[in-house]
């Protein structure tokens, strides 16, 4: 599948209404946006006064601004939302098999081997008796940019990845082949010009057994389709549903906190993955955007917190490992040190990281769940 554009409309001082036109990679799964005050190169210090901290609803903070056509087509303008087209859409069963090589080059890419004699890292990047990355899920059997399609009725240059979680219900096998099982699990009107809330529900199942690997979640923000004349306003009951209360933060200081730098090259590797978005490798692409240079993924800054959680509250033992929820903040330059902050209680770690260079939260309202 090739490359697809995610069109963020935002709204920036001196311009109305201009749009980032975004690269969407064949996963479908890139977060791009960034909030107005958030867009500085890396390395660049934090202004004095200037706003640290995301509000509580880190998909209303996503922003961009890039040179692009007001005009653009993004959707038949025939169409609207279809409630009950969308909500029983219908995805094919996706089969992807992985190899240990694609294990070891997906741990690369997150920053594992940093340190070749750490003995605890090389068994993620290095064959003999190779372990899965718990968060490696998160890539596996993507069903692409289905939200462009044109029956979908969405506006699809104005949707945004606003969270993401993933439940392990066994380890993820070194190599292996995966069924990939989507539906659409609910569809909230937040009311005209308030925008819609499209969350998916993904299960993993290891073809060979029938068992079930992992289940996963996202949510989509689609900031043009709200008002479809269906329940407005109407909230998820789930712990897990973005339409709750986002995971609150302790207020205490950290209990434990874990800084990982990402390589320069880091978005080069990680993109061999699957996710060949040229906004996370050209520098041409990433200026258009408004960015200075080429950002990381989102789904591989994901992966880094996911590290930092193994790293420090699992003693590198994926089996621990259980689950893992957030909500996308702001990008993060390669290069730059992330430091994730860890509120231990139990078997449950909230956390949220910052990029240390720039002072900026990238990902809160953390929570993972862990077995001692």
């Amino acid at each position: 599948m090739g490359s697809h554009l995610n069109v963020l409309d935002v709204q920036m001082p001196g311009r109305r209404n201009a749009y980032a036109f975004l690269p969407k990679g064949p996963s479908g799964a890139t977060h791009s946006g960034v909030a107005p005050h958030l867009m500085r190169g890396p390395g660049t210090p934090a202004q004095p006064g200037s706003q640290q901290t995301p509000p509580a609803c880190a998909m209303k903070t996503i922003r961009a601004l890039a040179k692009a056509p007001r005009n653009a087509p993004h959707r038949n303008s025939t169409m609207t939302l279809d409630y009950e087209r969308l909500l029983n859409w219908p995805f094919p069963d996706i089969e992807h098999s992985y190899t240990t090589s694609d294990t070891i080059l997906y741990a690369l890419g997150i920053g594992l081997g940093a340190d070749p004699v750490d003995e605890r890292q090389l068994r993620f990047v290095y064959e003999a008796q190779l372990a899965a990355l718990p968060t490696m899920c998160v890539i596996l059997a993507s069903p692409g940019f289905w939200l462009k399609e044109q029956n979908t009725g969405v506006d699809w240059v104005r949707v945004l990845h606003g969270e993401q979680s993933m439940q392990l219900h066994r380890p993820m096998p070194p190599a292996g082949t995966v069924i990939g099982r989507m539906r659409v699990s609910d569809i909230v009107d937040k009311g005209a010009d308030k925008g819609a809330l499209i969350y998916t529900e993904k299960e993993l199942i290891d073809k060979a057994s029938g068992a079930l690997v992992a289940t996963l979640t996202s949510t989509t923000f689609a900031r043009g389709d709200g008002g479809f004349s269906k329940p407005q306003g109407v909230e998820k009951n789930s712990s897990n549903s973005p339409t709750a209360k986002p995971h609150p933060i302790p207020e205490r200081d950290p209990d434990l906190t874990c800084d990982l730098s990402t390589l320069p090259q880091a978005a080069l590797i990680y993109r061999l993955s699957g996710d060949r978005n040229p906004l996370h490798a050209d520098p041409v692409v990433a200026r258009k955007a408004g960015f200075d240079a080429p950002i990381l993924h989102g789904l591989c800054t994901l992966g880094v917190a996911g590290h930092a959680i193994l790293k420090t509250c699992c003693d590198y033992d994926p089996a621990r490992f259980k689950s893992l929820q957030l909500r996308f903040s702001a990008p993060v330059y390669p290069g730059e040190t992330i430091r994730t902050e860890l509120w231990r209680d139990d078997d449950v770690v909230s956390f949220r990281s910052r990029v240390i260079e720039r002072d900026v939260v990238v990902l809160n309202n953390g929570r993972a769940q862990i077995t001692h």
